[in-house]
């Protein structure tokens, strides 16, 4: 969660829905072909984005034409790193990461591999689609998986890899594999995030509350770990301690969208 996915600023509504798009089940801590934008892709974006494709159209097929057609191996990358780049900007990152796909199977290096699993990963946390999120998560973790054959202790790409795995059919392999992080990383700041994450999914707050607990004392300025502390804190009837770890996240964050949505539970306290 992880820009997959869980974000601070969006809003408490959609915090609740990104919560129930995880897959239900108890979590024990105890124990613990080239797409020019054609096809409709699930995004966050809005009219505005919308607008600014449909601008960038002309641009858009200009460059695909020029990368099925030409034939200067150095300019195709190019070519293909600037529709990435470009859908970028519009949030479309299905699109942009099947860009990014040619140049990693062109030029199959670490660099390319993380590029194209990240965007993969960004779509997976972007779409509303079950089928859509299942493609995009497999496609993330072929590449990731390319990453772990070269870095086997890359304990962030473990943790995607781990995100992916809980939206799957098989959520314990997911669960399992964020326990083997912190196994070996036990201050894992993701991991514990996201197990704490899982847990108020499953509607066990208390045990949300011991890992997020335990995150904002190695990790004090983890604003969206003191959200989640409060929210879990306000669940098992904990106002005072649910208000003050509010307060703390408004005076460490002034962002206008973090500010109304711990004012939106303020005011419901």
């Amino acid at each position: 969660m992880l820009k997959t996915r869980i974000i601070l600023a969006v809003g408490a509504a959609v915090l609740v829905y990104l919560l129930f798009l995880l897959p239900k089940f108890v979590v024990d801590n105890d124990k613990e072909q080239i797409e020019g934008g054609n096809s409709p892709q699930e995004t966050a974006e809005g009219p505005h984005s919308a607008n600014i494709l449909e601008e960038n159209r002309g641009l858009i097929n200009e460059l695909n034409d020029q990368l099925a057609n030409g034939d200067d191996f150095e300019k195709n990358l190019t070519f293909a790193d600037s529709l990435a780049q470009l859908y970028i900007s519009f949030n479309k990152y299905d699109s942009a990461a099947k860009f990014f796909e040619i140049i990693a199977e062109r030029v199959p290096n670490l660099e390319n591999w993380i590029t194209t699993a990240d965007t993969y990963y960004e779509a997976f946390g972007f779409a509303m689609e079950a089928r859509k999120r299942s493609e995009m998560a497999e496609k993330a973790r072929f590449y990731f998986n390319k990453v772990l054959e070269k870095q086997p202790d890359n304990m962030a790409v473990k943790n995607k890899i781990a995100m992916t795995l809980v939206s799957s059919s098989n959520p314990m392999q997911g669960i399992l594999m964020l326990r083997e992080i912190l196994q070996q990383d036990p201050d894992n700041e993701q991991a514990t995030f996201n197990l704490g994450v899982l847990s108020m999914q499953s509607g066990q707050y208390e045990k949300a509350v011991e890992r997020f607990e335990s995150l904002v004392l190695l990790y004090p300025e983890n604003t969206q770990a003191r959200f989640f502390l409060g929210v879990s804190y306000l669940e098992i009837g904990s106002k005072e301690k649910a208000k003050e770890q509010l307060l703390l996240v408004k005076s460490m964050d002034d962002d206008p969208a973090v500010q109304a949505t711990v004012n939106s539970y303020l005011e419901d306290m």
